[in-house]
């Protein structure tokens, strides 16, 4: 089968490799019908991530048909159409009972699929830990529906849920990307009196403005943009900000547009380290949450999806045949024709 490969630093390239096979009798092997290329793939192929395995086929935002299954996966059988979940999780240790799912202590716990162990950039890939690491995809949702649901909306979903948000509450998203209109998506359903989303990149904010995404779209290049903000949010800040860019500056902006006593949630994945200012930011008791998305709540995504709730379709702005993966990456890395995200398509199956 054809597959996408992280060869070396800086170096992704197609291969054939063979179909895999069941490892353990908790495993399922999904014939993967639509795949997807993230930022983090990005971040691999820049040497950004030091788990990232040479030689192992990335992609980890996936949809598919189950194929076969171990012994003791009880939730799924061969013919189910499935999301595949970013993280592997055996749900049995410290962390996964708590649902910090991240942190699972089996060794290819966290994430692992396109980083560790084989990903999704394929016609078929191993699932480890399937009752977990799967989700039914409901009758009336489609690929492109389910597509984000195991990552960049999964990610969406407990960005917003780790903000605490409540009703009436301001919240400011850094980042008009995937990751921040998935939040933004996400954000929606606690009833926020706003969303205000902030980028540079005008056509991303226009998409926003357009879909009715966010209530309030901000360009921080403006020499009034601090000012404009702080009308926006009864002269105090936000309640919420949820930083989902990773820029140069993103975190420090962060902090700065955040009200005193408000939760600042860190979505974004930095490929340098971010200096935290505690003499500047002393008296604002500011509270931080950061690190990998727990994606334990792909069966209510999904629930929400098909009933019209959550609709990331509109991300998706280019469609390849995995034999065009070079091509796709090219376009997602140098950011060329307006490209938000890229659906691949097996063309080997």
């Amino acid at each position: 089968m054809k597959a996408v490969v992280y060869r070396s630093k800086g170096c992704f390239a197609i291969e054939e490799r063979p179909i895999p096979q069941l490892l353990d009798e908790r495993d399922a092997i999904v014939k993967v019908t639509c795949a997807s290329i993230c930022s983090s793939d990005i971040h691999i192929k820049h040497g950004a991530v030091p788990k990232a395995v040479e030689g192992v086929i990335v992609g980890h935002e996936m949809v598919g048909i189950v194929q076969e299954t171990g012994q003791n996966v009880k939730k799924f059988r061969p013919g189910d159409r499935v999301t595949v979940n970013v993280e592997t999780f055996c749900g049995e240790c410290f962390y996964c009972k708590k649902g910090f799912v991240n942190n699972c202590q089996d060794k290819n716990g966290g994430w692992a699929l396109g980083c560790r162990i084989d990903g999704g950039q394929a016609a078929y890939v191993r699932v480890p830990y399937a009752d977990n690491g799967l989700n039914h995809i409901p009758d009336n949702v489609d690929d492109e529906q389910a597509l984000f649901t195991g990552d960049i909306l999964a990610t969406g979903y407990w960005g917003a849920k780790i903000g605490d948000i409540k009703e009436n509450d301001c919240v400011a998203v850094i980042g008009a990307g995937p990751a921040g209109i998935s939040t933004m998506l996400c954000a929606r359903l606690y009833g926020p009196e706003k969303i205000i989303a902030i980028d540079t990149n005008e056509k991303r904010l226009a998409l926003i403005k357009d879909k009715g995404i966010a209530n309030t779209v901000l360009c921080p290049g403006s020499k009034d943009f601090y000012q404009t903000f702080l009308s926006l949010t009864h002269g105090r800040g936000a309640d919420v900000v949820i930083e989902a860019a990773g820029g140069e500056d993103t975190f420090q902006m962060a902090w700065q547009l955040a009200r005193p006593n408000a939760c600042v949630c860190i979505v974004a994945l930095y490929e340098k380290p971010q200096l935290l200012p505690l003499p500047d930011m002393y008296g604002k008791n500011l509270t931080f949450k950061t690190g990998g998305v727990d994606a334990s709540d792909c069966d209510e995504i999904l629930r929400l999806i098909s009933r019209g709730e959550l609709d990331t379709r509109c991300l998706i702005t280019h469609r390849f045949p995995l034999s065009s993966a070079m091509e796709a990456y090219d376009i997602f890395e140098t950011k060329k024709e307006d490209v938000m995200k890229i659906a691949l398509y097996m063309d080997e199956q």
